[in-house]
Parts: structure tokens; C-alpha cells; sequence
């Protein structure tokens, strides 16, 4: 065909799957991924179904996209080694050093390698969103991430479960997205579209009550007085659907009329979604479309009633088979779409803010002082003070002018002071590291970013195997490249949320992980009884999450509100060379205590903790180093 391009890497794409029911295959993740193989024509990836069991026998699958793809069915005991330690769906690139893994990453992994091989279909490129943010955040941080990757999937698997004997709950997850669509849409021209819908709903006669915003939905068209044009699409649609049309664009707007173009931002009409991010179709939707479909099925054929309880939903389902592609990409893969009633948003009631923060109740706590130096009398009161573990070999340094170049953090794209910090950091890290490793040990390099201390280590222990884990694509590439150049064969590279990574280790080790992936790589070496030496950063990001919370150890939690440790996080980063000596003196006494919580905590956990500062301290604002050991 024109225009294709041959990949020059093969790459194999590793599937879940249970069971089909009614054209849904599961699980649910399997399911998005298949679309999206069909709505983008892609036929790069040899597709693998992987069973739970050591069988491979199995009837036959019915509306499985696969023209132009081959698809064959193995167990779990066939995968490769590095997929084997990876949560699915995974691809991997031959050789099997290099994988991907976790719905997200793979599925933007799709729509670049099909845009890679026709990039004639730019309108693919689109599903990224605006700077191709689309699900780019891990499920930790990103709330919308979660519920689009995990959440929807998983409560709707549930859902479809159900036996309906009793009166089913509809799952929080489909009330939230509900939710969502109701809220006013943020889009980088937004000022600009919103002063055009100012002007389409004065042209429509369209009261000053509803110009603030107060206009109803019905279906996908936007409500007009008798003397507008009542058929005529909504801006959000015209605009939304000409991202989706090649060649097409907006009729550019003249000059907008003086009380339209001088109206003040806070009486401008908010825009309303059209899409599941907002007025574009993104890869957000792709992931939605499938979910939603099997849960309206059931809806419509067990629970009509309840359908009245979700009418912007039941909108977005409509308004999404009017994109090009998406119908004939469902009847490839067995959604038979429904036909749903117009449904009028008459409710007043609002779902739960299911992301309330745990802890809001402290807001108006009256016993609350604010400022570091309450909270460290606080601790001191409970003989938890700053005490530094001694550093084991403060002079310990790696022979750099002996090794190899690529080894070297100079290779990067940094100036020669940055650069010997590096090392420097380096130093500490490996010389931890290499006195606890034994041969054959695997050692995980969390949150890798471009391999500076898996590399490290890779070359000096060649009888251990390093995992590097890193999310973003760019970083471990550019991580890879060196690898390749030094020829180690003992290093695997991993694209994913380190949730994903299911694999046993010995060691975990993470240099400057931000927020609370300090807390993660912990955590998920407390699971495994790994070895863990980690250097935080970003104390500020700290905060609590959907898996963890605030202080982490019993002795803290005992002494200090979740609000309280939120001031020592947030003192504990100032430390930089430029404050002031007694400023610094105390940010760095709040980095120890928050790094103290955490030991603790491992320590609960049955591991030996020390709180070390790097040596030397100039090597870095946040040089603290813990370190835990299985008893």
C-alpha cells in the first residue's frame, strides 16, 4: 500500500484473556486494546492471546479483528522472561530486553507505531490530545489516568459478573465519569471559544441567564430559543468534529462585535464536553467506548429504569459513533451498538466527590499550628529527634576515569559541575548496592529515568540482573542506546507505572524517585522482602493517594496529623544552596523526620532501616539515602 512503512523492529503484543461473552472478550483491557488495533487499521504487532493456564486449547473466538493480523493463542508459561514479570498487556521488541506494559502505555505504543507506518493518517496522532498528554500520567497521580486505565475496566467487569438476583449497585466509578461530563471544559484556546459561544447564543436570542453557562443539554444539540436556529450543532461539536474531518477546519470567526470581544472571563459561557476529555476525541474515549457499551447493555436490558441516571453518558455513547471509523472498527470486534432514548438532564443531584481528600476534616482543626518548628517540638516531646545514621564509607568513590564512557552520567546532556554531582550521587548508591548484592541477584532500578544508576550497575555486576523501570519512553530509550553501546546482555528495560512490575527482585533501588514514588518503591519492596536503598526528592509532592496515606508508621501517626506532616514535607524542600544557612538547617531536619516516618514504617514491616546522608552533602540539596535490609 502507499505510503506504509515497513517496521523495522518486529514487535510482539502479549493479550489477557479468560473468556468471550457475547462479543466482549475478557478481560476488559483486552478488549480496548483489540479496538484500538481495528480503529487504527493496525497490522504492525503479532497479537497473542495469553491464557490464565498451561492450556492452550480453546473454542473458537468469534469477532477477534484479525485481517492483517496474526493472532495465536499460548500460555502463560510460554511468555518471555521480561513479559513474564510485567502485568498485561505488554509488547515487546526483539530481542526480549525491551517491554512495554499496562493498557496506557501500550495503546499509546499503538497509535505511534501505526502513525509511524502510514503517516498519512494523522487524524491517529490526534488520539494523544493536545501535546500528546493523553493517559500520560501514571494511574498514581493522574485521578483521570486511574479511572480510565483500572478503575471503569475493573468496575464494569464486576458489574457484568453480577448475577442481578438482588438490586445490583451501580459501580462509583460509572457515577464519577457521569460526573465529569458535567464539568465545564478547560482547552488551551478556551477564552477565545468561549467569547464564539457567547456570540452564537446572542445571535440565537439565547437569554442572559443561560449565557452564563446555564443552558441545558439535550442529546447532542444545543438548546436554542424559538428564534435561533434549534438545528443547528452546538460550537463544541463544530469544533470537536473538525478535528476529526482531514482538510477541515473551523470557518475562522470575523472580528467578534465590541460587548462580545470586551465581555469579562467571568461572564463567558463555559463549553460543555462533547468528548470524554473535553471537545476533542482522544485515546481516552477509545478506552471508555468498549466499557460503557457492556455496561449500557446490560443497563437497557435488565435495569432500564436506571438508564434516566445517566443521560450525559448516554449522550457521549451516541455522539462517539459519529466518528469516522469507530463503527466499522465495533463491528469488527462484536459491538452491535445500541439505540438509546433522548434523555433530558432534569436531575439536580450530584454524584459524591469520590476524590475528596481523606483528611478534609482537618482543614478547620483548631488545635492546628502552622510552621515546621511546632510539629519538630511535637516529635521532640516524643523523643523522635534528627539523628543520622553514620555513613558506612564516606570515601568510597567509583575508579570513573577507568570505566567505560557510556557508564559515565557525562555522556549525558548535562554541564561538568552537574555531572560530577552525579557521580557523586552514583558513588553512595552502588557502593550500597554492590555490598549487599550476591551473584545471580536482580536488582530493579525504579523510576530509571535514563539509566545513570542501572547502567552503573548493570557493568559492574555482570553476574546480577538489573531491571531498569521507567515511564517515560524517551529516557529509557536514550538509556537503551548507551546500553547497547557497552554490550551488557544482563539488562532489561521496562516501560511502565512500577504497579506493573510483578516480578521478584532481591534489591530496589531509586535516585531522587519524586513524591511519593519513594513511598512506592518502598512499598513494593516491603512486598517482595527486597533490599531497598532510595534517595527521595520532591518532598513536597508528598500526599496521600489511593494506596497510601500519611503519616506512614504507627509512632508518627500516633503524634502528628496527616496536615502536620504536610508542613514538614513541605519545609523539607528548601534546601537549596541559595537560602539562608538556618533556613536550610531546618529544611533539612524536616527532610530527616519524613524520611524517619518512613523507616519506621519499614521497620514495622520487619526490615533493619538506616536514614544516611550522602557524602558529599554538597552532592545534592536532597542527599538523604535509606536504606533497609529483610531481618
Amino acid at each position: 500500500m502507499k505510503g506504509i512503512k515497513k517496521s523495522l523492529t518486529e514487535e510482539y503484543l502479549y493479550l489477557d484473556f479468560s473468556h468471550q461473552k457475547e462479543g466482549c472478550i475478557f478481560p476488559l483491557h483486552t478488549s480496548v486494546t483489540l479496538f484500538l488495533l481495528s480503529y487504527c487499521d493496525c497490522t504492525v504487532f503479532k497479537v497473542f492471546l495469553v491464557l490464565p493456564g498451561e492450556s492452550t486449547v480453546i473454542s473458537a473466538l468469534k469477532n477477534v479483528p484479525s485481517e492483517g493480523v496474526e493472532i495465536q493463542i499460548i500460555s502463560r508459561q510460554e511468555l518471555p522472561p521480561i513479559v513474564q514479570s510485567c502485568c498485561l498487556p505488554a509488547i515487546v521488541e526483539r530481542p526480549d530486553n525491551f517491554c512495554r506494559a499496562g493498557l496506557a502505555v501500550v495503546l499509546r505504543h499503538i497509535i505511534q507505531k501505526s502513525y509511524e507506518a502510514d503517516p498519512s493518517k494523522k487524524e491517529i496522532l490526534e488520539l494523544l490530545g493536545f501535546k500528546k498528554t493523553c493517559l500520560k500520567a501514571c494511574a498514581e497521580v493522574s485521578q483521570w489516568t486511574r479511572l480510565c486505565e483500572l478503575t471503569i475496566p475493573l468496575a464494569v467487569e464486576n458489574f457484568l459478573k453480577e448475577s442481578f438476583d438482588q438490586p445490583p449497585t451501580i459501580p462509583a466509578a460509572i457515577l464519577e465519569l457521569e460526573k465529569k461530563l458535567s464539568e465545564p471544559v478547560r482547552v488551551h484556546n478556551d477564552d477565545k471559544l468561549r467569547r464564539q459561544k457567547l456570540k452564537q447564543q446572542k445571535a440565537a436570542g439565547v437569554g442572559p441567564s443561560l449565557a452564563k453557562g446555564k443552558t441545558k443539554s439535550k442529546g447532542h444539540r444545543q438548546e436554542t430559543s424559538e428564534e435561533g436556529d434549534s438545528s443547528s450543532a452546538s460550537l463544541e461539536l463544530k469544533v470537536a468534529f473538525s478535528k476529526l474531518t482531514i482538510h477541515k477546519e473551523p470557518a475562522s470567526a470575523n472580528r467578534e462585535p465590541s460587548h462580545i470581544r470586551k465581555a469579562k472571563a467571568s461572564d463567558l459561557p463555559p463549553l460543555d464536553h462533547v468528548f470524554a476529555e473535553g471537545l476533542y476525541f482522544t485515546l481516552a474515549d477509545i478506552v471508555l467506548l468498549p466499557c460503557i457499551h457492556h455496561f449500557l447493555v446490560i443497563i437497557c436490558r435488565k435495569l432500564s429504569g436506571k438508564l434516566v441516571e445517566f443521560p450525559l453518558l448516554a449522550a457521549w455513547y451516541q455522539r462517539i459513533q459519529e466518528v469516522p471509523r469507530v463503527q466499522t472498527a465495533a463491528s469488527q470486534c462484536g459491538i452491535q451498538f445500541l439505540s438509546l432514548p433522548e434523555l433530558q438532564t432534569t436531575s439536580s443531584q450530584q454524584p459524591p466527590n469520590l476524590d475528596e481528600a481523606p483528611c478534609a476534616e482537618e482543614q478547620n482543626d483548631p488545635s492546628f499550628i502552622g510552621g515546621p518548628r511546632p510539629t519538630m517540638t511535637k516529635l521532640m516531646e516524643k523523643g523522635i529527634e534528627v539523628m543520622f545514621s553514620p555513613h558506612p564509607c564516606p570515601t568510597w568513590t567509583l575508579d570513573w576515569d577507568t570505566l567505560p564512557a557510556a557508564v559515565s552520567p557525562k555522556e549525558g546532556k548535562m554541564s561538568s559541575d552537574r555531572a560530577l554531582r552525579k557521580q557523586q550521587q552514583l558513588n553512595n548508591l552502588v557502593y550500597m548496592v554492590t555490598n549487599q548484592a550476591k551473584p545471580g541477584d536482580r536488582i530493579v532500578d525504579f523510576c530509571s529515568g535514563g539509566g545513570h544508576v542501572g547502567i552503573v550497575l548493570a557493568h559492574m555486576l555482570p553476574s546480577c540482573q538489573v531491571v531498569l523501570i521507567e515511564n517515560k519512553e524517551l529516557s529509557l530509550i536514550r538509556a537503551k542506546k548507551r546500553s547497547d553501546e557497552l554490550g551488557l546482555s544482563n539488562i532489561w528495560f521496562i516501560q511502565a507505572n512500577m504497579e506493573y512490575f510483578t516480578g521478584m527482585f532481591n534489591i530496589g533501588v531509586a535516585l531522587h524517585a519524586c513524591g511519593v514514588a519513594t513511598d512506592m518503591v518502598i512499598e513494593h519492596c516491603l512486598r517482595t522482602r527486597a533490599s531497598f536503598v532510595t534517595c527521595p526528592c520532591c518532598y513536597g509532592f508528598v500526599q496521600n493517594t489511593s494506596k497510601l496515606n500519611f503519616p506512614k508508621s504507627e509512632q508518627f501517626k500516633k503524634t502528628l496529623s496527616y496536615k502536620e506532616h504536610m508542613i514538614l514535607c513541605r519545609f523539607a524542600d528548601q534546601t537549596a544552596v541559595q537560602l539562608p544557612p538556618q533556613r536550610r538547617l531546618i529544611g533539612k531536619q524536616c527532610m530527616f523526620l519524613v524520611d524517619l516516618d518512613r523507616a519506621r514504617a519499614a521497620e514495622e514491616h520487619g526490615f533493619s532501616v538506616q536514614v544516611i546522608s550522602m557524602e558529599p552533602e554538597s552532592c545534592s540539596p536532597k542527599n538523604n539515602m535509606i536504606v533497609g535490609v529483610p531481618i
